[in-house]
């Protein structure tokens, strides 16, 4: 009779706890709890509570991974906020430094302790449309040369670095009713635009890095969501598949070849995800709570967080997205 060993060349090991990290399609047989299993990984994604951030608010910037995060600037009750948190993975510690211009629908990129705000709109009435950028040294914030576009709603490659971003599209002064097609790269000490995205729109989601992101979806005026994806490759920008769902004010976060889309408006996309694996877009896990305009982002396509957004009104709440391709232990049953 054919056996495992015969097979495999080595026979089930026994152990006491299940082993750590997993390699797919290992089995072994943990002796205290008398059952066989086997490592997979997940095929679709799915979304967890995380802890709460302490000022309710939307359309911050965002920054780092899903256990070491940031989250800086956004729209609070009443204001615009200059407030910073970081996340550790369990809960959000609101830290002393503070941004030096307050402002909404900025873009952000870098890591826990080394990030860039750039962009956004300091009045809470659409008409201040501003070009200042700011950078965090886990101590700080401090000015940086400005872009050479004021806008808000400008999207981030979310993967990018406090010395290697891109910021693209956006809403134009004055008030922001029209919109952007520049695009931006920063090399730590300026600003330089870039051969401009061939569709112009606002509140765009961004994922990638400077050399290779993708943008998704946003806002045609007067006010047309839009599915549109368009890929750059650090000199163009060129038309990908368009996500199965129009979107604008979303999140996004990973990479080129495999990004997240999530948290948008209109309505009926607001707790719906969405994966790109480099050619297609297919549906991936639902929000516990359905919103537009999530700050955060941080992570890859396979361990993500977004926090806070508006959900009718400014919420704190903080989600964290597993899989697809993360690996999981299942158990082999006989049924």
């Amino acid at each position: 009779m054919t056996t495992y060993k015969g097979i495999n060349g080595f026979a089930v090991q026994s152990v006491a706890t299940d082993p750590s990290p997993l390699d797919e399609g290992q089995v072994w047989y943990n002796n205290a709890t008398y059952a066989f299993k086997l490592a997979s990984v997940t095929t679709a994604g799915t979304w967890a509570s995380g802890g709460n951030i302490n000022t309710a608010r939307s359309s911050g910037g965002g920054s780092g991974t899903q256990t070491a995060s940031l989250i800086f600037g956004g729209e609070a009750p009443g204001s615009n906020s200059n407030v910073t948190e970081s996340y550790n993975g369990t809960s959000w510690t609101t830290v002393p430094a503070t941004m030096n211009t307050s402002r909404r629908q900025l873009g952000g990129v870098g890591t826990q302790t080394a990030a860039l705000g750039f962009g956004g709109d300091t009045s809470q009435g659409s008409t201040g449309q501003t070009a200042s950028s700011e950078s965090y040294n886990g101590t700080s914030w401090t000015n940086t040369p400005n872009m050479n576009t004021a806008r808000q709603g400008v999207a981030p490659a979310q993967n990018g670095t406090q010395t290697a971003a891109l910021g693209f599209g956006g809403a134009l002064p004055p008030g922001g009713n029209s919109t952007s097609s520049a695009s931006e790269s920063w090399n730590g000490s300026s600003w330089t635009s870039t051969p401009s995205l061939n569709t112009s729109r606002r509140y765009m989601l961004g994922a990638g890095t400077n050399t290779a992101a993708i943008g998704a979806g946003g806002n045609t005026p007067p006010d047309a969501a839009v599915a549109t994806v368009e890929l750059w490759n650090g000199s163009s920008w060129t038309t990908g598949t368009s996500m199965s769902n129009v979107r604008t004010q979303g999140t996004g976060f990973g990479t080129q070849t495999s990004a997240i889309a999530c948290a948008a408006f209109p309505s009926p996309v607001r707790a719906l995800t969405e994966f790109w694996n480099g050619t297609s877009w297919t549906a991936q896990g639902t929000l516990n709570t359905a919103r537009y305009e999530a700050a955060g982002g941080a992570g890859t396509s396979s361990d993500g967080i977004i926090a806070g957004g508006n959900s009718g009104t400014y919420s704190t709440a903080t989600e964290e997205f597993t899989g697809p391709g993360a690996p999981v232990t299942k158990t082999i049953t006989t049924s």
